[in-house]
């Protein structure tokens, strides 16, 4: 009776060990397929100023409305700025889930941009570290000149962004961005200024709570040294508010516009001046896929 208890495992283990490996060959096989991307890097496709890796899904219309008042330095008689504002409206919609187009305009300089996002990889753990989004736009500068009898040619006009995203969401409160960001004016606003402009951008939210965070970015120019030219590099912090389709976004900064030929290349605001400006961005975005399933109540 041993000898058969001996030969019938002898038999059995092989047939054991055969199908444990297979049990765990199908767990690793679903292990390959069970890592997904992280979503929510940020809840917006802006940071503040400057754009975020988040792209607008497919069939989807973001309707974003943007306010920067005057300088909080300018007194009460200006209720610190209160008293003036400049506006951006925009449209940006998605293609697909990772391709997304978009226009607006700006009081700023009546400026009118148009833009593409394309988002080129996903941070997926395991696998790939971080999430990357290409970025372009071109700008149309259609104010006119201050100097009587100027004029400008069309292409005198234009200016020419493009970025790389790359942001990294840590953990599920703390995600961090760069920004690499090539500039070109093909007509800059001083003479003095260069027209191919390099700049690199840094930015960065703190989830507080579910629908709460901080969120701040900083943009270095690495522009030539001229004592003559106003310009300074371009810091804002603020608060996400998450409302379901809406986010509100409230924050200061020394930058008045809200393009990046303006906030990057122009801004003229000291922050140890007090030269600072209040602002917000509302976001509001609208579904237009069609629900299969609709649920009945």
């Amino acid at each position: 009776m041993k000898q058969f208890w001996l030969v019938l495992g002898i038999i059995i283990a092989p047939m054991f060990v055969a199908a444990q490996d297979d049990l765990l060959g199908q767990l690793e096989a679903q292990t390959d397929i069970l890592p997904v991307p992280v979503v929510a890097t940020f809840k917006s496709t802006r940071i503040i100023n400057g754009q975020s890796v988040e792209t607008v899904k497919r069939n989807h219309l973001d309707f974003r409305i943007s306010h920067r008042f005057g300088r909080l330095n300018s007194g009460a008689y200006e209720l610190f700025g209160l008293d003036q504002a400049v506006m951006r409206m925009g449209f940006e919609y998605g293609l697909t889930d990772d391709l997304m187009i978009g226009v607006g305009r700006s009081g700023e300089q009546k400026a009118y941009d148009f833009f593409a996002k394309y988002r080129l990889l996903h941070q997926t753990p395991g696998r790939i570290p971080v999430s990357v989004t290409l970025f372009g736009s071109t700008v149309i500068r259609t104010q006119k000149s201050f100097v009587p009898g100027e004029t400008f040619s069309f292409q005198d006009k234009l200016t020419y962004t493009g970025q790389v995203l790359i942001a990294r969401k840590v953990n599920e409160s703390l995600s961090l961005q760069l920004s690499p960001t090539y500039l070109y004016r093909n007509k800059p606003e001083l003479d003095e200024d260069q027209r191919l402009l390099l700049a690199f951008g840094i930015g960065g939210r703190l989830k507080v709570s579910r629908r709460v965070s901080i969120n701040a970015e900083y943009f270095y120019a690495f522009r030539e040294q001229k004592d003559d030219l106003p310009y300074h590099n371009s810091l804002a912090v603020g608060v996400d508010i998450e409302t379901g389709g809406h986010v509100f976004q409230l924050h200061f900064t020394n930058s008045l516009g809200m393009i990046e030929k303006q906030f990057i290349g122009e801004t003229t605001g000291a922050w140890d001046q007090g030269d600072v400006h209040y602002g917000f961005n509302i976001s509001r975005t609208f579904s237009f896929n069609k629900k299969k399933n609709p649920v009945v109540n």
